[in-house]
């Protein structure tokens, strides 16, 4: 078969900053990826024109069929009308739009959206650090801590969209959360908290990445910082292995760059308070970097029609 006869598969991640495109072969090879910033305050259709322009160039250099596309985005979304439900206040003119329908017209070709934490792990299965795992729990630490769930060789997203969103669910003291909640897992672990936690305790105001180098040069109220983060990734990784006996867990997202210091504290929490099992925890990190949610909403667009052709 000619490289001109050859199926791709377009994966987009709409983030908040920037938009992230590849063109992927039909065994998930990045074959060409691209960025661009994402316009978030100018509306949902200048969002989808910019991931569009941004793709066709890819679309023109590489020989090939288009058979479908994904997009993974921040937010709640509604998987089955293709629509966003809710985003943050850094998006104009983005809940309730018709993402799928806006880049199947773009494509002329079938489309499919996820949450982007989901894509990350759609991604990490298909063809990263968990490639071909049955059963995986997904974080991402970024901004906020995101969460998902992979179970029986399937996303298991639940009844209501909001499975594996360990990243709010109480019971790590008592601080107040982005989302309004209180004691949630992101007070604690996610970058934009770190940073936080640490100018309690200091009065001086760092990123998760100089905390990290600060911890790694001995600073004392860092180490506390992310000892306390790991602690409560732990305790996350124990309660989903108590309620669904998943104890293989892929991380990923900006924190995750300190995963020297950070995986050795969360090993270590997890030595001390395993699951119930006794079934001992895999731990590793993202394989994928930026390209695991493109990649993984890629794959989705795969799964999807080759469901399709199957059935």
């Amino acid at each position: 078969m000619s490289s001109h006869d050859r199926t791709l598969f377009a994966g987009v991640d709409i983030g908040g900053t920037t938009t992230q495109v590849v063109l992927c072969a039909e065994d998930l090879t990045v074959l060409d990826r691209a960025e661009v910033a994402t316009p978030a305050t100018d509306g949902g259709q200048a969002m989808i024109g910019a991931a569009m322009g941004a793709l066709a160039p890819l679309l023109k250099r590489t020989p090939g069929r288009l058979a479908g596309g994904g997009v993974g985005a921040a937010g709640v979304v509604d998987s089955a009308t293709g629509r966003i439900l809710v985003a943050s206040d850094s998006f104009t003119g983005w809940a309730g739009f018709p993402v799928t329908d806006a880049v199947e017209k773009a494509l002329g070709v079938p489309a499919f959206l996820d949450n982007d934490v989901n894509a990350f792990l759609h991604g990490e299965v298909s063809g990263g650090a968990v490639r071909g795992e049955s059963d995986v729990l997904g974080m991402t630490l970024g901004t906020g801590v995101g969460g998902a769930l992979w179970t029986g060789g399937a996303l298991f997203t639940g009844p209501h969209g909001a499975a594996g969103e360990i990243g709010h669910i109480p019971g790590f003291g008592d601080l107040l959360c982005s989302c309004g909640g209180r004691g949630h897992l992101e007070t604690l672990a996610s970058g934009r908290s770190i940073g936080a936690r640490y100018a309690e305790r200091t009065g001086r105001r760092l990123t998760a990445r100089e905390v990290a180098e600060a911890a790694g040069h001995g600073d004392q109220d860092a180490l506390a910082v992310y000892r306390a983060a790991a602690a409560g990734i732990a305790r996350a990784i124990v309660m989903t292995a108590g309620v669904v006996d998943i104890t293989t867990v892929v991380v990923g997202g900006g924190v995750s760059g300190a995963w020297p210091l950070l995986e050795p504290l969360i090993l270590a929490s997890l030595a001390a308070d395993p699951p119930v099992s006794g079934h001992p925890v895999r731990l590793v990190r993202a394989a994928l970097a930026a390209d695991a949610v493109p990649v993984g909403a890629a794959a989705r667009a795969r799964r999807e029609l080759t469901a399709k052709v199957g059935g």
